[in-house]
């Protein structure tokens, strides 16, 4: 009988036809796995019990046709059962698949049998098909061919929803055990005031390393509303101290900005050693491409040495450009200030003053506006209080008759104020035309003085003239081959006011001249005195020499 219930547990695993099943399903894992290769044909053989004799179906005949598998399924419905069978013999037959709870026989040849674990669900579904008889009789009411599937019971689903909502309490609990491990601890309560608490606070605002947590405890105290009369000394010692290291925190910023001063100063230095080392390896490229030189070096050695010269050239003119770019930054926050008090030459300045001009007129017409509508709206409340109060509220009405005087007399500021406004708009706007004029009339005079070089150029004739501007212009002609280097120059310093260094200028000018040196921009600088002037400016090591444009200033005398 063993041999026979073995060979039913191992066809099980083989059987097709049967829904499938939840892998979660508690009790799959104690069905044992198949012994056999799949690919071997499913045999049914005679089981023999103590009361009754099960026959196998004929292999050859279809499948029954079977429900659909309830969740959680337990329960059976065993039909096709002889007339004489008892719950005994259904015990004896089925009680040996898995242990059964209950079994629900009819007065016809059907039951429900009710197992304990779900897997004996499916071993019982291997007895479909079998002819059961009884004993060795075969009288009609002693045999039946059994019909065994799937059966729907309240008591299945309810304990499969209860196992279902187990499991997902479990999931919830540890997604939230997962997600409390990555949480970030949250920062710990600030701590009730007390007198204990108030002295070791105090310790620790004095305190650099526990000021910041401890300015919080403060901060959170004063808005809880912790003040009175007893502790305000207390809160008033703490708020002094946390004032106090306000001191702390300007001589720390003033050492990092020092800090900050000496790293720039030192970049500058080791980029201005830098590209001196760069100007020395151009120019030792420059020299190894000149005639006497370069004939003698094969035609792969002078690709090399074109192609490491460009690459020289184009590192160094990088680095050029970043210290050009710190000089200006530096440029910048030290004529912030001067362009404050002087004058600026240049049509910005008085357009830039006319829209500021503007602004601040728009915001007084605004504020005007503001206050003219509080006014408007304290008289109303006056006119309306005057209505309905009795004349004993003498104390308000004085009061309000101060807010109304002082509105008014805020108005009138108010007014006067643009009215200065508008009279400063109309000066800066006569001085704006002005100084349109003014720079027509420079070009005017640029233009024909370059009509008079022109015509010298043409004729080239000498011309004996004792005067001082004949001369002159005859000796600015002289030299046709500066006029290019000249002209790029007065542009790049008539857009410096404040004049640039020698080294400035020609990394300027190398940018689109690579042949040209220094020597030759400070000869070509030394030989227009009437067009470039060189100042000193700085104290101490400070100290720099500075070119700026002085061409129309004599022009400007006359």
């Amino acid at each position: 009988l063993f041999k026979d219930w073995l060979c039913v547990t191992i066809g099980l695993g083989m059987m097709t036809g049967i829904a499938p099943m939840n892998p979660m399903m508690p009790g799959l894992g104690m069905v044992p796995p198949p012994l056999l290769p799949l690919d071997l044909p499913i045999v049914k053989e005679i089981i023999h019990c103590k009361s009754c004799t099960l026959f196998p179906p004929n292999p050859n005949l279809p499948s029954p046709a079977m429900r659909e598998r309830p969740p959680g399924c337990k329960t059976v419905f065993v039909g096709g059962l002889p007339e004489n069978a008892t719950e005994a013999l259904i015990v004896e037959v089925f009680g040996q698949l898995g242990e059964i709870i209950a079994i629900r026989k009819s007065k016809k040849n059907f039951c429900h049998i009710r197992f304990v674990e779900e897997f004996t669900v499916d071993r019982a579904l291997f007895l479909s098909g079998y002819r059961m008889r009884l004993g060795s009789s075969t009288d009609k009411k002693d045999t039946g061919r059994l019909h065994v599937d799937f059966a729907q019971a309240r008591d299945d689903l309810y304990e499969w929803e209860c196992r279902q909502r187990l499991y997902a309490r479990e999931e919830r609990h540890r997604r939230r055990m997962q997600e409390d491990r990555f949480r970030p601890p949250s920062p710990p309560p600030i701590v009730h005031y007390s007198d204990h608490e108030c002295s070791q606070l105090g310790d620790k605002i004095k305190d650099e390393a526990a000021f910041a947590e401890a300015v919080n405890v403060l901060l959170t105290w004063v808005e809880r509303g912790e003040v009175n009369r007893r502790n305000a000394n207390n809160f008033y010692s703490m708020i002094q101290s946390s004032n106090s290291h306000i001191r702390q925190l300007m001589s720390q910023k003033a050492t990092h900005e020092k800090e900050l001063e000496v790293a720039k100063d030192k970049f500058k230095t080791a980029l201005s050693g830098i590209l001196a080392q760069f100007e020395q390896i151009v120019s030792v490229f420059h020299a190894a491409s000149k005639q006497k030189a370069w004939d003698h070096f094969s035609k792969a050695q002078r690709k090399n040495l074109d192609m490491w010269r460009k690459q020289a050239e184009e590192i160094r003119n990088m680095q050029n450009e970043e210290l050009m770019g710190i000089r200006r930054e530096e440029e910048m926050e030290m004529s912030d200030d001067d362009m404050e008090d002087t004058h600026d030459p240049d049509d910005s300045g008085p357009v830039a003053q006319v829209e500021a001009l503007k602004e601040e007129n728009d915001s007084l017409r605004c504020q005007l506006d503001a206050y003219r509508n509080e006014a408007e709206l304290l008289k109303q409340e006056q006119g309306k209080n005057q209505e309905h109060t009795p004349p004993q509220h003498s104390e308000e009405d004085t009061i309000r008759q101060q807010q109304l005087t002082f509105l008014q007399q805020a108005l009138q500021g108010m007014q006067k104020q643009l009215l200065k406004m508008r009279e400063e708009m109309k000066q800066r706007e006569a001085e704006l035309e002005k100084s349109v004029e003014d720079k027509q009339q420079l070009e005017s005079q640029v233009q024909s003085l370059k009509e008079g070089l022109e015509s010298l150029k043409e004729t080239r004739t000498p011309q004996v003239s004792n005067t001082h501007t004949t001369g002159h212009l005859i000796d600015s002609c002289i030299d046709v081959s500066v006029c290019p280097s000249s002209g790029i120059i007065s542009t790049f310093l008539h857009v410096h006011p404040f004049g640039a260094s020698i080294e400035y200028i020609f990394s300027y000018l190398q940018q689109l001249d690579t042949k040209i040196n220094t020597g030759q921009v400070g000869a070509l600088l030394g030989r227009l005195p009437c067009t470039f002037r060189q100042e000193l400016t700085g104290v101490g090591a400070s100290l720099e020499k500075r070119w700026k444009f002085c061409g129309f200033e004599g022009i400007k005398t006359k």
